[in-house]
């Protein structure tokens, strides 16, 4: 098993505003809307740096999308920034209407999603984002998994053309990946090699399936772990050659179960090629009001989850394998 340190841990939002501050830095059509949250958005930055192209919108996240989809027609790259419940679920109809139909070119930046936003509860903790946005035609839809992924998706997106929405979070979470990274829109990134199951995990996520790897390979199993921060469009090229080596998986992610990670692997798999997969995930069910932890451990979003889902798998597909 690979192995990762880190010295620093940081919010994937604060990562999300070192990359708009760069991204405004080099290209001037880079501009930025809030809806009343700019220190939760951590924008302060960018907004010092170039006030002239900061939009306070207030709390009026439906004419936030608005006006963001025509600052596109002058050539503006808009990012617009609130929590991942108001940027989606509040906002859905003016997302598809005006951004997503005409392939308008915004950047929907979306914080405290998942249910690490904690003491807040269940009504800011949306569980359907990714399912919401990866359903719209044309959207690319990006989870990081750290402060420097975070941050070079953020620069990322600003060049390429098309809607994309961007989730991130509240939590502080160890910083792992690479400062000098070139974040690749679609394209996985592979953590570990292993030969025994296959971890596909996204967002918080990964990290716990580093940590559970490690406890895995204690047990004599060797994992190969994927960080898909791409959910659409999926790395299908990626994902099939893993499977066809292990020949089972885990996917884990902080959202409901259905309509998330999981069920986009489950699909190109259902398709290509059939695979016992196990999920570790929100079973379907809204959240409650608590700390990240208590949260996670609870709701079963944690690296001793991960490993109980692989060895249930890892059964399913020894099973089935006899039975061939």
């Amino acid at each position: 098993m690979k192995r990762y340190t880190y010295t620093e841990s940081k919010d994937t939002r604060s990562g999300f505003g070192a990359g708009l501050l760069e991204a405004g830095k080099q290209d001037e059509n880079v501009v930025a809307l809030c809806s009343d949250l700019i220190g939760s958005l951590k924008m302060n930055d960018f907004i010092h740096a170039f006030p002239e192209r900061f939009f306070q919108i207030g709390i009026a996240e439906a004419n936030m999308m608005g006006i963001a989809a025509g600052l596109t027609i002058g050539g503006k790259i808009p990012f617009t920034g609130t929590f991942a419940n108001f940027s989606t679920g509040r906002v859905y109809d003016q997302i598809r209407q005006s951004i997503a139909y005409s392939n308008k070119n915004v950047k929907i930046a979306a914080s405290h999603a998942g249910l690490t936003l904690g003491e807040d509860g269940a009504t800011h903790q949306i569980l359907e984002d990714i399912g919401l946005m990866k359903m719209l035609p044309g959207m690319t839809v990006i989870n990081p998994c750290d402060y420097n992924q975070t941050k070079a998706a953020t620069i990322a997106i600003a060049k390429h053309r098309g809607p994309v929405y961007l989730r991130f979070g509240r939590p502080v979470v160890p910083i792992f990946t690479l400062s000098d990274q070139v974040f690749e829109i679609g394209r996985a990134v592979m953590l570990n090699k292993g030969k025994d199951v296959t971890i596909i995990a996204t967002g918080h996520l990964v990290w716990e399936a580093i940590k559970a790897g490690e406890l895995l390979e204690r047990l004599g199993i060797d994992a190969e772990i994927i960080n898909i921060h791409t959910i659409k469009p999926l790395d299908e090229e990626a994902i099939l050659a893993s499977v066809k080596k292990t020949g089972c998986v885990v996917t884990a992610e902080e959202h409901n179960r259905i309509g998330g990670l999981g069920d986009s692997v489950a699909q190109v798999l259902a398709k290509q090629l059939p695979t016992p997969q196990e999920y570790v995930a929100v079973d379907d069910s809204f959240g409650e009001s608590g700390t990240p932890t208590q949260l996670m451990e609870k709701y079963g979003l944690n690296a001793e989850a991960i490993l109980i889902a692989t060895q249930k798998v890892l059964l399913r597909s020894r099973t089935t394998k006899k039975k061939l």
